[in-house]
């Protein structure tokens, strides 16, 4: 639970986070962290265009510079962005201001309003210096999509458990979770859609 649906006390951490929008709204948030990447970015956004959906894909700098073409599909499918560091890097492991000075890197490429912290750390100092330029943007459910443990049915099945109103779901957009996705996001999607769940972006 800790893991899949954040617990009280890790939210209180960073209070004027977002966490989860409206209980009362049957909508949901799809987000993607870590991308974009050629290996996986094509087919969330297929996917996504089917089904007529809109995300937030919160982007690694360093892969925007990469790979602009799959930054700029992303825009012009109208799908929301967020800040996500230029190296993704751990909040703890770095001084705050080589933390800072990577996010900022990262955003002027991606020009983003929003922020999230790979992982979900970052320091008390860091949280408070990005909360001033940053809507920071954490989560309510984490498929775990990109774990090694985790099968495409296990995915869909924490999608099923966790979900709720103004949930803020993490898929993640990148190798490790790709192949899973391929069933997992789809399925998903569709009991998202079943259970009368419509998809929102951040403003």
């Amino acid at each position: 639970m800790i893991i899949e649906q954040p617990a009280i006390w890790l939210r209180w951490l960073f209070p004027r986070a977002t966490w989860r929008m409206d209980h009362n709204e049957r909508s949901v948030y799809l987000t993607f962290d870590d991308g974009p990447i050629p290996e996986a970015t094509p087919f969330i956004l297929q996917t996504l265009a089917r089904y007529g959906i809109r995300a937030t894909f919160f982007m690694v700098g360093d892969n925007v510079r990469k790979y602009p073409h799959l930054y700029q599909q992303i825009v012009d499918a109208g799908h929301q962005v967020g800040n996500h560091t230029f190296h993704h890097l751990g909040g703890f492991k770095h001084l705050t201001k080589t933390y800072i000075d990577d996010t900022e890197k990262a955003n002027e490429l991606i020009k983003a309003h929003l922020f999230r912290p790979p992982h979900g750390c970052m320091s008390h100092m860091e949280y408070l210096f990005l909360r001033r330029r940053y809507r920071i943007v954490m989560w309510d459910l984490v498929t775990r999509d990109y774990s090694k443990w985790m099968t495409a049915d296990d995915v869909v099945a924490n999608v099923k458990k966790y979900a709720r109103n103004g949930s803020i779901i993490t898929f993640h957009d990148s190798l490790k979770s790709i192949e899973k996705l391929h069933k997992a996001l789809p399925e998903s999607l569709e009991w998202l859609i079943s259970q009368g769940y419509t998809f929102k972006v951040f403003d």
